[in-house]
């Protein structure tokens, strides 16, 4: 306590060894003086008048003058408000100080106590496991955390805050050159190698997992906590906000989700936690787990009912009707936080944060079903799973009824153990959908109505986007139809919309004939996969000439060969891009 009692007894504050640690005047030396002698007789708070009044002779209306010193002292870090209903004093006028009462900060007690506020940092040695890696990192949190606190309070121009981002540097260059001595991997870092995660996207991670270890509060799970963490300013508030929305990379990779709870004023807002795979793998890093997630595609493999569709294009590259788009648009906005939360307050939508959807796609064969449907899970980024309905009594002779029951079993199990959300794409569905079979009485009659019967509860039931696909819809039974939230039809493409396919289509590095015309093209009523496929054979048969020159008689050949064969009735519906 030497430090202090001479501190207390200094008569030329400016020769005290501890003037230089308070980077301030002489004036506001002998004020902070004074506070502490109060405080060392047990008065903790003094109100600003007397203080300013007992050190100094003041007359009339001149301590007044004095108000800026006291600003600073706060400004510093050296003392704290204590009045009711503290304010912030960068934000505060010095004539609101007047009526206010202050008392020594924690750090001016410590400085007082220990002579120095230099940290001196220990020994620099290699981390023996990853735990003694996570204390370092959660102290530097918690230093962050101190830095957004203090910045509220003080303001950018505070001396606490200049001594604790010092601190944060020191502990960020120990944590650095620790690293740089470990021999042994430290998995957390290893994960974020193999994430790619930037300096940002860790902290958040480093905070979520604070909150894991520590069993805390959740402050560190709230969106605004998360951002100011790791934000200078009110501008980068906004800009590291993309880090935490829908797409972002932490969010995208499954590396961290969230729930979305309404709080008390009617708003949603957004409560993060770290994966449990993730989190499993970075607490338990040698244990190993009983049950493997697998890869998605991976468990498809394994059954034969369902066929796994890549996505690779996205409702941004398919060609399609004003109306179709704004209906799919809809749908997508289901994921928008207001729309769920309008949603949510009138009734319409539970819990679920997720998109749930019955859709009908119909239309011609080639008009771009089943790619509107592969596009529209890309755009959501969501797996697609596709199950061929015209196979359903072929596949399964005599137990129909029970296979279309599988269809559903299977493919919430798929989810489960997957830990995603597919779309459940039922490929010419009409076997499901067309009108029930009545008075006849047969047995194959029975089957299909009992089948038919079975698909109806089932979609009943489910949760999620299912997307069933149809030539026709004038034949759908009304209870079928009834059940479905959305029916788009596709149509065959416009001229303006196939011209659109043709110069989409066409390879972009060919050659071609001066008598080529697009526009004469596009005068061929032909759907998005003719188009396709017209450009792929006229390819082929250029190809292998020496002068490949692309010329318009090749295309009307293939144009013609296309006309006379029974297209629409093909089996596998294309779908087109631009």
């Amino acid at each position: 306590m030497k430090h202090f009692i001479d501190f207390l007894n200094a008569k030329n504050i400016e020769k005290s060894p501890l003037f230089e640690h308070l980077k301030c005047t002489k004036d506001e030396a002998v004020l902070i003086q004074y506070l502490c002698r109060r405080y060392a007789k047990g008065i903790e708070e003094v109100g600003v008048i007397e203080l300013i009044t007992e050190c100094f002779e003041t007359n009339g209306y001149e301590h007044i003058n004095y108000l800026e010193y006291i600003k600073n002292i706060l400004n510093l870090g050296w003392a704290v408000q204590s009045s009711f209903g503290q304010i912030k004093t960068h934000e505060s006028s010095q004539i609101e100080l007047l009526n206010t009462s202050i008392a020594p900060s924690m750090s001016l007690l410590r400085l007082i106590e220990e002579g120095s506020l230099e940290i001196s940092m220990p020994e620099i040695k290699p981390y023996t496991d990853h735990l003694e890696y996570l204390q370092d990192q959660f102290d530097m949190v918690t230093l962050m955390h101190s830095v957004t606190s203090s910045k509220l309070n003080f303001g950018d121009s505070s001396l606490s805050i200049g001594r604790l981002k010092n601190r944060l540097s020191l502990l960020n260059k120990r944590i650095e050159e620790r690293l740089k001595v470990t021999n042994e991997p430290i998995v957390v870092e290893e994960f974020f190698e193999q994430k790619g995660l930037d300096d940002r996207e860790k902290k958040i991670f480093l905070a979520l997992l604070k909150e894991e270890y520590s069993a805390g509060d959740g402050q560190f799970r709230e969106m605004n906590s998360l951002i100011e963490l790791i934000s200078f300013d009110d501008y980068d508030k906004i800009k590291n906000r993309a880090l935490l929305e829908d797409g972002s990379k932490l969010i995208s990779d499954e590396i961290i989700d969230y729930d979305e709870i309404l709080n008390m004023f009617g708003g949603i807002t957004r409560s993060f936690f770290i994966n449990e795979d993730v989190l499993q793998h970075i607490i338990h890093p040698n244990k190993k787990k009983k049950v493997t997630k697998l890869k998605f595609d991976m468990l498809v493999k394994e059954q034969d009912i369902f066929e796994y569709l890549e996505p690779t294009t996205s409702l941004d590259d398919v060609v399609l009707h004003n109306k179709t788009k704004q209906t799919l648009d809809t749908i997508i906005k289901q994921m928008d936080k207001d729309v769920f939360a309008k949603l949510k307050a009138w009734g319409i939508k539970d819990k679920r944060k997720g998109i749930d959807a019955k859709i009908i796609f119909y239309g011609h064969a080639g008009t771009g079903k089943t790619m509107t449907a592969v596009s529209l899970a890309k755009t959501l980024k969501k797996p697609i799973l596709s199950f061929d309905c015209s196979k359903i009594l072929s596949m399964y002779v005599g137990e129909s009824e029970k296979n279309v029951r599988r269809i559903f079993d299977d493919f919430k199990s798929l989810s489960q153990k997957a830990k995603v959300e597919p779309i459940l794409l039922l490929n010419e569905a009409d076997q499901f959908l067309s009108s029930r079979v009545e008075g006849t009485g047969s047995s194959a009659d029975k089957m299909h109505n009992q089948m038919q019967n079975i698909f109806l509860e089932q979609i009943e039931k489910f949760e999620g986007i299912i997307i069933a696909t149809t030539n026709l819809l004038g034949n759908i039974d009304r209870a079928f139809s009834r059940r479905f939230d959305y029916k788009i039809e596709f149509k065959k493409p416009t001229r303006n919309q196939r011209l659109q396919l043709w110069q989409m289509m066409l390879p972009e590095n060919a050659d071609y004939e001066d008598d080529f015309d697009i526009n004469a093209l596009s005068a061929y009523e032909l759907t998005g996969a003719q188009i396709h496929l017209i450009i792929k054979s006229t390819a082929y048969k250029v190809a292998v000439r020496d002068e490949s020159l692309f010329a318009m008689n090749d295309f009307r050949e293939e144009i013609e060969k296309e006309s006379g064969t029974s297209f629409d009735n093909d089996g596998k519906s294309m779908g087109f891009k631009v």
